[in-house]
């Protein structure tokens, strides 16, 4: 049988993620060398430094189609894991069709411009001593958007092959297409006199995403649907939408997002979180809740290592949980006390969300490195001292664990394992708080520090690698599209005038910041019910950030705010993103209601630590005075 078509599209995805893969290794190195280089030997080079985003660019542009072959581009899947095989091939072949394929072919007509343009100008760099031959990584975005439709075409054909009633498929189609067609001779009438295009825009994204649609193409292709439609608004309003992309390639900042991501993963696999939880466990068992305790210690270390929460929280469960409920630990306690404390990783540096943060708001990622500590130390300090009431209060929900064992020697045990990873956070953050490093030069020697950590720990090695740094081109091309997206998603939104309309309710109809910041923390948080926080950084934020201004609110404050709000929101049931992925660790160890029960307490924790930094604004300030 000879292979199908769709074989052979998936191949050259493939590769183009292998390929990515080798650079993300490649980047990492490039740039430790390069800040070791400057700050040691005043060696910089200009050429250096445009060689490492190039190699960034190609890392999020080549894991485009890669992401897509294995389908990791996030969707909100509440109701799309209930759904039939059939219905899952039906919702993506019409995202490969409305929305990837359309918007892909139009941004691809546009970035074919801008390169014949870069090319016929013979484009170099600004910087004396930079790259000439500026259109070779113009191609690169090309070449990413050709392949982008090669494989929306393959799993066109893969969903094909399994809907087993195509009939039922191609009725939905005709729907589909008839409503198409009355929105698009729609146009011939002012939109704004049947709807407010501004809230159908938003009503229509809403739907889709609830659906299961990809978050990323959803944002993309919304925009270019109300972009055709709209009188006001046209094409011509997503022309600019290639060279918008390309400052993103360019941005220096935004490349510290998948050197701190495969800094993570190559923690993860180390096993110093399983070193840690049974440690520290033997360290503090002996105190009622000791064990909990233990478990937000922990937390805290990986999030200010790795600050992934999916990944905490589940290496969490599989090692602290079964241990804890050996020794009659409350379910509710124990489950409730992981998902809380992996979702630290949300808030205390080096978060992701914090650098997204920055770069959509226009802060300095150091100083909200530096605000985000306090905040992520009241948090800790609040849960400790919940844990230790409670066991204090009814001691059947936590108990002590007796040990024969030297605590001299349970104390050296958990010296080995604490230390590495501490003075590998005391290196990362002290760099960017002390101003000797950016963020990205230091996750690149966070990444070497990391491979150490694992090479002593006799964990290292070549698959570990390979699976970090693939692993990496999956996430960091799932949050540049998501990027990409959004960017089209707010060019039309504005457009529209929905910024405007934003701005006027605000300031105009309410008047009152607090009213301002009430309003705005209750949507992120019930928005963080149902969408990650990737999108509520791009989309939401940006609509945000004028209004900010206009009150003459801190952004630095505020930015904290939505980062502990999105925390929150992680947690929340029954749509919280922590507490699916502890039961989907946990199995049937712990029920779901034990769950719901056991995060109840730190969810409002969390709101009240957010209460203490909305009300006392200069605790944030405590840390670099």
């Amino acid at each position: 049988m000879h292979p199908s078509f769709s074989y052979y599209l998936d191949r050259i995805s493939k590769y183009a993620g292998y390929v990515a893969a080798f650079f993300v290794v490649v980047l990492s190195f490039l740039v430790a060398y390069d800040a070791v280089a400057r700050y040691l030997f005043s060696a910089g080079s200009i050429a250096l430094q445009e060689i490492e985003w190039h190699l960034f660019d190609v890392i999020f542009l080549l894991g485009l189609t890669y992401t897509l072959k294995h389908d990791k581009h996030v969707r909100v899947d509440i109701f799309f894991d209930r759904y039939s095989i059939e219905t899952r091939a039906i919702v993506q072949i019409l995202s490969m069709l409305f929305l990837v394929l359309p918007f892909s072919f139009f941004f691809l007509a546009d970035a074919v411009d801008m390169l014949i343009q870069s090319y016929l100008q013979n484009e170099i760099s600004s910087d004396p001593g930079g790259l000439t031959h500026r259109y070779l990584i113009k191609g690169v975005l090309v070449v990413a958007f050709i392949l982008l439709m090669l494989q929306a075409l393959s799993e066109m054909l893969k969903a094909w092959e399994k809907l087993e009633n195509k009939t039922r498929f191609l009725r939905v189609l005709g729907v589909v297409s008839v409503l198409g067609l009355l929105v698009y001779y729609a146009d011939h009438y002012d939109l704004a006199y049947w709807f407010d295009p501004v809230l159908l825009m938003f009503a229509l994204t809403l739907f889709l995403l609830m659906t299961g649609f990809q978050v990323a193409f959803v944002f993309a292709g919304v925009a270019l649907l109300f972009a055709v439609i709209d009188n006001h608004v046209g094409l011509v309003t997503l022309e600019m939408l290639p060279y918008r992309t390309y400052g993103i390639m360019s941005n220096a900042t935004l490349m510290a997002v998948p050197l701190f991501i495969f800094m993570g993963l190559i923690l993860e696999k180390s096993k110093m979180a399983e070193g840690l939880l049974l440690s520290m466990g033997k360290l503090f068992g002996s105190v009622r809740g000791g064990l909990a305790i233990s478990v937000v210690l922990v937390g805290a270390i990986l999030a200010a290592s790795t600050g992934i929460v999916g990944a905490s929280v589940v290496m969490m469960s599989l090692i602290a949980l079964p241990l804890m409920l050996k020794h009659r630990y409350s379910p509710a306690l124990a489950s409730g006390s992981i998902a809380a404390s992996g979702t630290l990783g949300q808030l205390i540096p080096p978060s992701v969300i914090l650098i997204i943060l920055g770069d959509q708001m226009h802060l300095s990622v150091g100083d909200l490195f530096r605000a985000a500590v306090v905040p992520g130390l009241l948090l800790i300090l609040l849960y400790i001292v919940y844990i230790l009431v409670i066991s204090y209060m009814n001691k059947e929900v936590a108990p002590a664990i007796v040990s024969e064992e030297s605590y001299s020697v349970m104390l050296k045990e958990a010296m080995k394992e604490i230390i590495p990873p501490l003075l590998l956070i005391s290196v990362v953050l002290g760099s960017i708080f002390a101003g000797i490093a950016s963020p990205s030069e230091s996750a690149a020697i966070g990444v070497l520090g990391a491979m150490l950590l694992a090479l002593g720990k006799r964990t290292l090695s070549y698959g570990m690698v390979r699976y970090a740094a693939v692993e990496t081109v999956k996430l960091t091309a799932t949050i540049f599209m998501i990027l990409i997206g959004a960017t089209a998603f707010s060019l039309v939104f504005n457009e529209l005038g929905g910024g405007d309309m934003a701005m006027e309710f605000f300031t105009g109809e309410m008047g009152d910041k607090w009213t301002f910041i009430l309003i705005a923390m209750l949507v992120i948080f019930l928005l963080g019910f149902f969408i990650d926080f990737i999108e509520i950084a791009f989309v939401v934020v940006p609509i945000l950030v004028p209004i900010v201004a206009s009150f003459g609110i801190d952004p630095v404050w505020f930015a904290i705010l939505i980062a502990m709000n999105l925390q929150a929101s992680f947690l929340t049931p029954p749509f919280g993103f922590a507490l699916f992925f502890l039961k989907g660790a946990a199995g049937d160890k712990v029920r779901t209601a034990a769950i719901y029960k056991g995060v109840v307490p730190f969810i409002l924790l969390q709101i009240a630590a957010l209460l203490i930094i909305l009300f006392y604004p200069e605790l944030i300030y405590l840390v670099g005075k």
